[in-house]
């Protein structure tokens, strides 16, 4: 079984391989063709809300074939309110299908259900843990925009400490050479010590820049997220740092003219939507190539080869 709970999990190899997939699979959607899961079922259980990700795997199993049976908000309306167990739900719903995507509130979840399954598991998202997919696309976003994933200043801003995408990325930008982060946060939200030491121990420089304008004057990406208000302890602590750091014109204007803006969105007034129009705004352009990446993801635990 090919589960994918962790961004760690990936080398190089692989990472470029899944990017490489995701060129074929959009190319595959520009032309309408179907990839050979017609018989294949995805479960999608969600503990946590999701728009994104939820509709893009959902998406993606069904461009590429096949079905799909899911729970929103499983946290509230299914068997766990009973007080059944994330292992025993696994257990059972393994043997309904064929893939199984699981977002969960709690980190380390992914890897629980992976050592219970039957089928394979894909994280979509463990509390504020990792969220391996998202890294991917955000990977294959950098390799379409800028047109490469070595030699790169990348500036993290904002929740850096509860933001699972960030966690991952980095995981995943550490593989490849030349890699700069700065990292652009307030103090309550850093960048996790065993994150940091991950991409200082593979070569990566790791530096604070807690000057916005400044770190995008330095980026070729701006990978902008939200304060997470449902990862904090009071509501006190959540508007101490709430718009802490917003891109907006004056942002832009210190922006190379080839950089780009990601965030994994949702976005809650961290980017100003008069910047949308901006052809460095990425971030709608970076949900889309969710559905391509997925289908290699997919594809590739399903099918392989």
């Amino acid at each position: 079984m090919k589960h994918l709970i962790s961004a760690k999990q990936l080398q190089k190899a692989e990472i470029l391989h899944y990017i490489d997939e995701a060129r074929e699979m959009e190319g595959a959607l520009q032309r309408r063709e179907g990839r050979g899961l017609e018989r294949k079922i995805m479960a999608a259980l969600f503990f946590e809300p999701s728009t994104r990700t939820r509709l893009s795997f959902e998406t993606a199993m069904l461009r590429l074939g096949g079905q799909v049976i899911s729970t929103e908000s499983a946290r509230e309306f299914s068997s766990a309110v009973k007080g059944e167990t994330l292992e025993d739900t696994i257990r059972v719903v393994a043997g309904y299908v064929d893939v199984i995507v699981l977002r969960h509130h709690e980190i380390g979840a992914a890897a629980r259900a992976a050592s219970v399954s039957t089928v394979p598991v894909l994280s979509a998202g463990d509390g504020a843990g990792e969220h391996p997919t998202q890294a991917l696309l955000d990977l294959y976003t950098i390799a379409r925009e800028v047109g490469r994933l070595d030699d790169l200043t990348v500036a993290l801003v904002g929740d850096l400490l509860y933001g699972r995408t960030v966690h991952s990325l980095v995981y995943l930008l550490s593989q490849f050479p030349g890699i700069r982060l700065l990292c652009t946060a307030p103090s309550s939200t850093p960048l996790p010590e065993d994150v940091r030491e991950f991409a200082l121990a593979h070569g990566v420089s790791v530096e604070f820049e807690g000057n916005l304008q400044h770190a995008a004057a330095q980026a070729d990406v701006i990978y902008q997220t939200r304060i997470q208000k449902e990862r904090f302890a009071s509501l006190a602590d959540y508007e101490a740092v709430k718009g802490h750091y917003v891109i907006d014109e004056e942002v832009l204007k210190r922006m190379q003219k080839r950089a780009i803006i990601m965030h994994p969105l949702p976005r809650a007034g961290e980017i100003v939507p008069a910047i949308d129009s901006d052809p460095r705004a990425a971030y709608f352009r970076q949900s889309h190539y969710g559905v391509p990446m997925r289908m290699a993801i997919v594809r590739d635990c399903l099918i392989g080869e």
